[in-house]
C-alpha cells in the first residue's frame, strides 16, 4: 500500500513499524484469549447447545466455541483498532519536514492495523480451530503469578476506593507539574557524525583574503583536532542567487575519524576543541551545523540555525544596525550559541555622479552618457555568432582594467557627438562608498537576518527569553518588524496543526465509542483513560530529560488508542457479563480478573517491541528515542490505571442510578437466599 501511494520508506516509518509491531498482535491476543477460555470448559461461558450424538459432533462443538468466541470480541477489537487509526490520522495533516518525516509513519501504521485486524478476525480462528484442544485449561506460573496479586490489590482498591481516586488524581497533578517543567523544541538533534563550520568574514573580503584566511583556519584545526580527517571547504555562492550563503562566507566541511578514536567526552568535546582554535582568529563569525540538517534549514527557511530573526524594513543601513543589536541581545540569553548576524553593508562601490552642466557644454544628453558607461561596464549585446548549432551571444563592452581599477575608469574617453573626446573625470564626479553586499528580500521586503544555535535548554524557553530580552532592550523604528523563525517556526506550525487536529480525532473517537456502548456514561469512562495514559510519558519524559518534540508528540498519539483499546476490552467484558445475569459488582471482579491477562499481554508486547528503539544508540536513535520513552511510560500508568481505576468507575458511574439500584436489591436478595 506504501507503494500503490507512492511513499517511500524513510527513518520514521522503520519507526512506525517498531511501534505497529505491539500493535499487530493485540487483536490476536484478544481473540485467543478468549478462544482459549471458551475450548478450556470455561464455567462461566454458555453452555453450549446440545445436539443429538453424530459424527462429527466434537467439530460441531469446537466450531460453536470458535464461533461464539470470536463474536464477543469481534466489536470490541473492531472498535479498538478503527480507534488507534483514527487516532494517527491527525499526523497525515502535518505541513512541512514534519510531515514529510511522520505522514509515512502514520500510514504504515493504519495499513499494517487493517491487515492486523483482517487476519484476527479471518485466519487465527481458523488456525485455533485446527490447533487448539477443548480440554481443561491451566494458566502458566507465571499468570498464576500476577491473578492472585491482581486478586488482592483489585480487593484492596474496592475497599479503599476513595485512596486511589485520590492518587489517581494526585498523579493527574503531578503529570502536569512535571509537563511544566519539560522542555519544548522542534525535532532532536540527529547526530550525523560530521561536521560544518560556518565561517563568516567581512563583506568586502576579497576572493584571495578569503582563500588564505579559509587555509589558516583548516590548518590550525588538522593540527590541533586530531579527530578531524579531511577538511573540504566552499567558499562564496553559486551564480544563479539561489543558495543563501552571502559572498563573504564559506562552508567548511569537516569529515570526522570514527568515534572510537574520539577523546573523551564525545562529540561535543570535540566541539569544544574546534570553538577553541576558532576564537583565536579575529574578525572571523563561525557556527556549527551539519551538512543534512544544513540543507533542510535552508530548503525550509532560508537560513540555518536553530533560530532565525528576520528583520524586515527599507533602510538596508538600517537593518544593518538593528541586526547587530538584536545578536548582542541574543547573545545576552543563556542557552546562545553561534549567533550569526548579516552584515549587509561594506561592500567597496564607486559611485559615479554625472556632472549635468559639463556634460551639457560638452554636448553630451545625460540618459546617452549614462548608456554609454552602462555599456562600457555591463556590455552591449551586438549580435549573434553561429557556429553549425551553436548560437553564441555577441558582446561588447569595456576592458576588465575598467571593472576592478577606478583610476583607470575615472580616465576612460568618452566620444562626445561633435567627435571630441572627454575623460570621465571631467564629466562626473567619481567617489568610492561603502555598499550592501547582497540586499535580500522576501514577501516583498527588504530584511536582514540573525542566526542563533540553542544548546543546554529547549528551543521554546529560549525564544520566550529572548523575545521579551529583545522587546525590552531593542527599539524597533516605524515600519520596521521582526519575524521568528527557523526549527522555532517549524515547532510552532506543529504545534499549531496538532492542536487543531488532536481534538477533532478525539471527538470522532468519542462518537465510535457511543456507536460501540450506546451509553453516554461508559464512553466517558473509557474516555477517562486517555489523561491517565498521558501521566506516565509526561513523567517519563521528565525524568529522562527529553524535550517535548513532534516525534514525543507521536508517542503520545500512539498511547491515547492503546489507552482507548484497552478500555474498550475491559467494558465490554463488564457489559456481557452484565448480560448474563450476574450483579454489577461481580460482573466488575469477574471481568477484571478475566481480562487481566489480555491487557497485560497488549501492553507488554508493545513496550518490549520498543525496547529496540530504546536503547539504540546509531544515527537516527535522537529521533526515535522520545517516542519509546513517551510510549513505555505511558504503558506503564495506563495499564495500572485501567486494571485499577476504571473498575472502580465502572462499579460507581458505568450504570444509570436506578440500574444500579435495582440491581442492588437483586444482589442483596440473592445474598440473603
Amino acid at each position: 500500500l506504501m507503494r500503490w501511494f507512492g511513499l517511500s520508506a524513510n527513518l520514521m516509518s522503520l519507526g512506525g513499524l517498531a511501534i505497529a509491531l505491539g500493535m499487530l498482535v493485540d487483536a490476536a491476543v484478544v481473540v485467543v484469549e478468549n478462544l482459549v477460555n471458551h475450548m478450556a470448559h470455561d464455567p462461566d461461558a454458555e453452555p453450549p447447545v446440545p445436539h443429538p450424538p453424530q459424527q462429527g459432533a466434537g467439530s460441531s462443538d469446537r466450531i460453536a466455541r470458535i464461533l461464539r468466541g470470536v463474536s464477543e470480541v469481534a466489536g470490541p477489537v473492531l472498535s479498538g483498532v478503527a480507534i488507534i487509526a483514527i487516532v494517527f490520522l491527525p499526523l497525515l495533516t502535518l505541513e512541512g519536514l514534519e510531515g514529510k518525516l511522520f505522514r509515512p509513519v502514520a500510514l504504515t501504521i493504519v495499513f499494517a492495523l487493517g491487515a492486523s485486524l483482517l487476519i484476527a478476525l479471518t485466519i487465527v480462528p481458523v488456525m485455533a480451530s485446527l490447533l487448539l484442544k477443548t480440554m481443561p485449561h491451566t494458566d502458566p506460573w507465571l499468570v498464576r503469578i500476577l491473578t492472585a496479586g491482581y486478586r488482592r490489590v483489585l480487593d484492596w482498591s474496592f475497599a479503599h476506593s476513595r485512596i486511589v481516586v485520590v492518587v489517581a488524581l494526585l498523579s493527574l497533578l503531578a503529570a502536569g507539574w512535571a509537563y511544566t517543567r519539560v522542555g519544548k523544541t522542534f525535532m532532536p538533534t540527529l547526530d550525523e557524525g560530521d561536521v560544518i563550520v560556518q565561517l563568516q568574514k567581512l563583506p568586502s573580503v576579497s576572493l584571495g583574503a578569503t582563500a588564505a584566511l579559509d587555509l589558516r583556519v583548516q590548518q590550525a584545526l588538522l593540527r590541533e583536532v586530531p579527530e578531524i580527517r579531511s577538511i573540504v571547504a566552499r567558499s562564496g555562492s553559486d551564480d544563479l542567487g539561489l543558495d543563501p550563503m552571502g559572498l563573504n562566507e564559506t562552508d567548511t566541511f569537516l569529515v570526522l575519524k570514527p568515534m572510537a578514536e574520539w577523546r573523551a567526552g564525545g562529540k561535543d568535546a570535540v566541539i569544544a576543541a574546534m570553538r577553541r582554535v576558532l576564537e583565536r582568529f579575529p574578525g572571523v563569525d563561525f557556527g556549527f551545523t551539519q551538512p543534512i540538517e544544513m540543507r533542510v534549514s535552508e530548503m525550509l527557511t532560508g537560513s540555518r540555525g536553530d533560530l532565525v530573526v528576520k528583520i524586515f524594513g527599507p533602510d538596508i543601513a538600517q537593518l544593518g544596525a538593528l541586526s547587530q543589536q538584536v545578536a548582542e541581545t541574543l547573545k545576552s540569553v543563556p542557552g546562545a550559541e553561534e549567533v550569526l548576524a548579516a552584515r549587509p553593508e561594506g561592500v567597496q562601490y564607486l559611485t559615479v555622479q554625472v556632472d549635468r552642466l559639463a556634460a551639457g557644454r560638452a554636448g553630451f544628453d545625460v540618459d546617452s552618457l549614462q548608456q554609454d558607461l552602462r555599456a562600457l561596464i555591463e556590455g552591449q549585446p551586438q549580435g549573434m555568432v553561429l557556429e553549425g548549432v551553436r548560437r553564441t551571444p555577441l558582446l561588447l563592452r569595456g576592458g576588465a582594467d575598467l571593472r576592478s581599477n577606478p583610476q583607470a575608469f575615472a580616465q576612460v574617453m568618452i566620444t562626445a557627438p561633435d567627435g571630441t573626446a572627454y575623460p570621465l573625470s571631467q564629466l562626473a564626479t567619481l567617489t568610492p562608498t561603502q555598499g550592501p553586499v547582497l540586499v535580500a528580500h522576501e514577501d516583498g521586503s527588504r530584511f536582514a537576518a540573525v542566526q542563533a544555535n540553542v544548546s543546554g535548554r529547549d528551543l521554546v524557553s529560549y525564544v520566550a527569553d529572548a523575545r521579551q530580552a529583545v522587546a525590552t532592550r531593542v527599539k524597533l523604528p516605524e515600519g520596521v518588524r521582526l519575524q521568528w523563525g527557523g526549527q522555532f517556526e517549524n515547532q510552532q506550525r506543529a504545534a499549531a496543526r496538532l492542536g487543531l487536529v488532536v481534538p477533532v480525532a478525539l471527538a470522532l473517537i468519542f462518537v465510535l465509542l457511543m456507536t460501540t456502548f450506546g451509553s453516554f456514561r461508559q464512553s466517558v469512562l473509557v474516555f477517562a483513560n486517555i489523561p491517565f495514559a498521558l501521566v506516565g510519558g509526561v513523567v517519563a519524559l521528565w525524568g529522562s530529560g527529553q524535550y517535548m518534540s513532534v516525534p514525543a508528540s507521536v508517542g503520545f498519539i500512539a498511547l491515547l488508542g492503546i489507552a482507548v483499546l484497552n478500555g474498550v476490552v475491559l467494558v465490554s467484558h463488564f457489559n456481557e457479563l452484565l448480560q448474563r445475569g450476574l450483579s454489577l459488582q461481580q460482573a466488575v471482579r469477574d471481568g477484571a480478573m478475566r481480562r487481566l491477562r489480555p491487557v497485560m499481554m497488549t501492553a507488554s508486547i508493545t513496550a518490549l517491541s520498543l525496547i529496540p528503539l530504546l536503547s539504540a544508540t546509531g544515527p537516527g536513535s535522537e529521533i526515535q528515542k522520545p517516542l519509546a520513552i513517551v510510549v513505555i511510560g505511558g504503558l506503564l500508568s495506563s495499564t495500572a490505571l485501567t486494571l485499577v481505576l476504571l473498575p472502580l468507575l465502572f462499579a460507581r458511574f458505568g450504570l444509570p442510578r436506578a440500574a444500579r439500584k435495582a440491581d442492588a436489591a437483586i444482589a442483596k436478595t440473592e445474598n440473603v437466599g
